[in-house]
This record gives structure tokens, sequence and C-alpha cells, in this order.
């Protein structure tokens, strides 16, 4: 089976380009990070079927993070017949810098023109079929969301699968880049010195060796790499990249002379650059963020999702209908009384476990699913990240860090992976320890909104003590780190409103992800509780909880609600919902904020210590559990002192 790649920068349409030529849905949105690892399909192209892969994000062949390395294995680790380049037609210049590098690699490549509308729309004119001959490879122009041009573009991807594969375009190549002297003799003798054959071409893997790349070395041929190193010698790494970059600028200029006309004035590219300036202008953009918060989060996710939503399923359909048919019918059907137990009744499988995935997990995800769909379609993400660069820098974090942290509030096992795009370990590493420590999941956080939502104060104190905590603990961790932010760089897309199908589609793949997920491990979860009691596992556990159940001021037997969260956050979550008729509302405040900040669940503890290491993945849960409790009690001496306990 052919095999064609979809590469470019991030925000640049490869998934919705993947979608429209595969029928294959993959997470579309408007900001970098979403593709982190590759999404795979089939598509027919006339007679011809390949797989077409979805890569992440990526600016050049030399990568600077995660997203940019797994694109650059992809390419030089499987074979590739066909790379179809997608740029951002507005930004084309800056894109043409990886078009040269994909040209000179010596892969068949096919460039595509996509967001052309957009261009249009800023006044912006670019010939395609001039700028097709100048580079000498197809260019094709398209719209991805609507689907212009994408016949066009699968005529073309049929006939260049009909060509040799791997071609490149040397003559083009030559002509079109100039590097400095000194470079270009370097690249002359290592291609005279190179023994082997790669899946780069001679020139480019030379390039990226001279460039100080981390993995190539690795890739080659003892004697290969032994030439290499000696001509290495003569040039720094530096000054290779510094001359690539600048090459490959001025390429592109001088390509684009005639084809690509700017207007005088720029345009806005859609009807709301005003509103670019009130989101990204701190006095206006906290309180546009203030009201996103409340409607989308507050009202919509909390009042409606946790509170209408939830009280519906939970007792009418569960309470009233469901569990008391299951209970009679488990009743006469299983002989047995620990089978009953498993099955039905307080703790099983089918009247717990499914209870709160279907009632209490399901509306809150959803809720909170479709909230953030439309924050990503609108193209306001990336504006977050702008306007929170500054906060995140105190927590020794970029703005880019804002993705994972927000998609850590849908699920933290999710987030944690995501945390691989951002650029240095020291990133990922705090990132991932506050994810683990203050950033509730979804289903997490509706409950406990629609807990504390009639007391406004005992919500404000939740979301006070876990901020100032969240914040502090990373503070800290930042400063005893070495290292610093790096610069905070990221485009920013056009405004848009959000296209309905787009929203239905991510919150229902989201949801699906979600619960195919979760599901197996409540089943799980019940099974263990329910071993827990026949065994007297759980009532030792619950007694031994019980000195630190008193120190925050709690019932005893609310120790079940911690050892619930470990299986799953919002299994615990969902365990503090059936407690909330026996304590007051200072005690489930200070239940709340423990909870959040309490260790994560055993998925997530999973993917931390597959991301950063078991050593690293116990020490982030040995200082999560004390600073939970801890917190948990000083909150609740400052309630008790207050006398809201």
């Amino acid at each position: 089976m052919r095999r064609i790649a979809l590469v470019g920068s991030p925000n640049v349409g490869k998934s919705v380009i993947f979608n429209r030529l595969t029928g294959r849905y993959a997470v579309v949105s408007n900001y970098p990070g979403t593709t982190v690892e590759m999404s795979r399909g089939e598509a027919l192209f006339g007679d011809v079927l390949a797989e077409v892969i979805d890569t992440p994000g990526t600016y050049s062949l030399l990568p600077s993070s995660e997203e940019e390395a797994v694109t650059r294995r992809l390419l030089w680790q499987e074979d590739v017949d066909l790379v179809l380049h997608v740029v951002d037609t507005k930004n084309l210049e800056h894109s043409l810098s990886l078009t040269f590098a994909l040209m000179e690699a010596g892969f068949q490549l096919v460039l595509v023109l996509n967001m052309f509308d957009e261009a249009e729309r800023l006044g912006l004119a670019v010939d395609a079929p001039r700028l097709e001959q100048r580079l000498g490879i197809p260019c094709v122009a398209t719209i991805g969301p609507s689907g212009w041009g994408i016949d066009r573009l699968k005529q073309v991807v049929r006939e260049a699968l009909s060509l040799p594969t791997r071609v490149g375009n040397p003559g083009m190549r030559s002509r079109l880049v100039k590097y400095p002297p000194q470079i270009e003799q370097l690249l002359q003798e290592s291609g005279r010195s190179m023994s082997r054959r790669y899946p780069f071409s001679a020139r480019t893997t030379a390039l990226l060796f001279l460039a100080g790349d981390g993995e190539i070395p690795g890739w080659l041929h003892p004697g290969d790499r032994r030439s290499l190193v000696k001509l290495a010698g003569a040039v720094s790494p530096h000054k290779v990249i510094l001359a690539l970059a600048e090459a490959r600028r001025e390429a592109g200029q001088r390509l684009l002379e005639g084809i690509m006309r700017k207007p005088e004035k720029l345009g806005s590219g859609s009807g709301y650059h005003w509103l670019d300036t009130l989101t990204l202008n701190p006095l206006t953009g906290i309180p546009i963020l203030a009201l996103i918060v409340y409607f989308l989060l507050y009202r919509f996710v909390g009042i409606f999702g946790a509170g209408f939503l939830v009280d519906f399923l939970d007792g009418e359909i569960f309470g009233r209908l469901f569990n008391p048919f299951v209970n009679h019918l488990v009743d006469r059907l299983v002989p047995n009384p620990l089978l009953r137990e498993l099955l039905a009744h307080e703790f099983g499988i089918l009247t717990l476990g499914l209870r709160y995935a279907a009632a209490v997990v399901f509306p809150i995800v959803a809720t909170f699913f479709a909230s953030l769909a439309l924050l990503e379609d609108s193209g306001y993400l990336p504006r977050l990240a702008y306007l929170l660069d500054k906060v995140f820098g105190i927590m020794g974090l970029s703005g880019k860090a804002v993705i994972p942290l927000t998609l850590g509030f849908g699920c933290g096992t999710m987030a944690t992976l995501v945390t691989r795009t951002l650029e240095t370990r020291r990133e990922r590493l705090i990132a991932t320890f506050i994810l683990a420590l203050a950033i509730p999941c979804s289903a997490q956080l509706g409950v406990i909104m629609a807990l504390l939502a009639r007391e406004p104060l005992a919500l404000a104190m939740w979301a006070v003590t876990v901020g100032v905590v969240g914040l502090g603990a990373s503070w800290l961790l930042s400063r005893l780190l070495p290292g610093s932010s790096p610069p905070f760089v990221m485009e920013l897309p056009p405004l848009r409103w959000p296209v309905l199908g787009n929203v239905y589609v991510k919150t229902a793949t989201r949801v699906n992800w979600y619960l195919s997920e979760i599901m197996p491990l409540f089943v799980w979860a019940s099974v263990i509780i329910w071993v827990g009691r026949i065994t007297g596992g759980l009532d030792w556990l619950i007694v031994a909880a019980a000195p630190l159940m008193e120190q925050l001021g709690l019932p005893a037997d609310a120790a079940r609600v911690f050892l619930y969260g470990f299986f799953r956050r919002d299994y615990g979550a969902a365990g503090l919902y059936d407690m909330q008729g026996m304590l007051t509302i200072g005690q489930l405040t200070v239940a709340a904020v423990t909870l959040t900040l309490f260790v994560p669940c055993i998925a997530q503890l999973v993917i931390m210590i597959k991301e950063r290491g078991l050593g690293t993945a116990l020490a982030i849960f040995g200082c999560v559990v004390p600073l939970a409790f801890l917190a948990g009690t000083a909150l609740s001496r400052c309630l008790t002192m207050l006398g809201m306990m």
C-alpha cells in the first residue's frame, strides 16, 4: 500500500485535509499541540489505495519539540511515497522554508495552499500556477472546512502516485536555495564521503548533522558518522542553523516576487479584528475570560450539566427506574448473596459503577467537551495562551502550557500526554506536577461546582485555595529546578464563528473516547470495592484513615471518597456527591479542596510513569499527598475559627 504523509506547521488545517481525504475524524482545533501522535486512515485515489498519515505540527526537519521529533521520525523511519505539505496561504512566505527542506530531502512533494479564502479576505493574491512552475512541484489551493479544492487535490495525488517515488528536484533545489560557500563546500565533501543511502538525501542528512541534530548520528553507519564528525569541526552548529534560516528566507522572498501580491493596507481576515484587541489586552481580556468562565463553566457545565442533567439522570432515571428494576431482577435471578452485592444494590457494578458513569460523569464531560469545542473552533484558545503568558511565567511555564492545562479540565490522563508538546523537559515536568495537583478533571470539576454552587462563597473559597496552592507549589518547583521559561511564540489564527458541525463531532468523539476509557475502570473499581467489603480491607483502610479525616474535620466514612478518588478522580467526586446530605457546607468545601489536590487517578499515574519516568512520577505522588491534606487541614482550621464547620 502506498503511504502519504500530511506535513506542515501547527494550525494550518492538516487534520481537516486528513478528514476530507479519508473520511476519518482526527481532532481538529485552532491551536497547536492537538495532534501529538499520528492519525492514520485509508483513501482511494482513482484505483490506487493509500494510507494517509496526519502528523504533528512541525516548522522544520530539525526538531525543537516532541511534536517535531515525532514527525521527523516518521519521515525517516517509514517509507513515505508522497508528502503533502499543507500551508496556511496567508503565511506562505514563512512556510516555504519547510517546503525547501522537504524538497532537499528528496521527497516527492505536493504543496497544499490551504485557507485560501482567508488569504483572499486579507487582500492577498497568490498565483498558484506560476508558483507551481517556479517550484517545480504541484501546488493546489484548498479550503478545508468547505471542501473546495479537495477534488483537485485528489486528482493531483493520484497523478503523483503514478510517478516513480522519492524523485526529489535537485536541479530546482540548487537554483532556489543558495547557502554560504563554506556550507556548500562542506555539503559537497559530505556527499562524496558518505557511503550509504539514507531515507533523507545525503545533502539533508549532512545539514542536520552539521546543525547539531541529536538523533541523526545514531541513525548513521559508523563510517559515515566518523566522516561527518571530521567535517563538523570546521563550523559551529549555531552558524549552520543561522545560515539555513537566512538562505531559505531569502529564497522564499525571491520565489514569491510577482507571485504573491499584498495590498497596501492588510485586511483583518475575519470580521472580528476589533475583538482581537479586546481579547489580547489584559484590561479587557481578563473580564472576557471571566465571562467565559461564568457562562461556559459555571452556568453551562456546573448548573446545567452537573446540576439539572445529573439530577434528572441520577434521580429520575436511575434512582426511580433503573436501580430499583435491577435490584429486583438480580434478587430474583441470582441466588448467591455475594454475587447479588457485586451486581446490584449499594455498591454493585450496575447500580453504582454504571450509574456513576452514565448519570454523574456523562452529562458533565459532555457539557465540558462541548464548551471546549466552542472555544477551539472560535480560535480563542491561542489568545488565552497569550493573555496568561505572564501568569504562567510565575509557574516557570510559557503561555503554550495553557493547552495541556486546559485539556486537564477535561481529562488529566489526556492532558499529561499533551505535555510532550512543551519545548523543554523542565516545562513538561512542571506542567505534569500542576496537572497532578491542582487541575480537576471535568467530572470532578462539575460535581464540585454542583455541590458548592448554592453557596457562592464556598465555591470561591474552593477556587482560591486550590489556585493559591497550585500557583505557590509550582512557583517553588520552578525555583528549585534549573533553567528558565522558554520564550513564548504562537501563531494566532483568526477569530471565527464556531461551526456547529465541528463542535458536535469534536464533542461526540471526545465523549466516546472518555466513556470507552472510564467504563471498564468503573467496573473494576466496583469489583475492587466489592472485594474490599467482603474481605474487610475497605473497612480497615477507612479506620486507618480516620485520624486524617479527623484533622480535616470530616467523618471517618469520608475516607471512602478518597479511596474511590484514587481509582478514578471522577469516581471519588461521585462518591462525594452521594455524601452531600451527611456534610455541612464547610465540610463539603474542605472535602472538595482536599479531593481536588489529592493524588491523580491510577490511569493518570500510569501515564505519568510512561512520560516522566517511575522516579519522577513517584516523587510527584509523594509531594501531592501531604500538600493536599495540609491544605485541607489549614482550610478546616480557618473555617472552624469562622464558625463555618
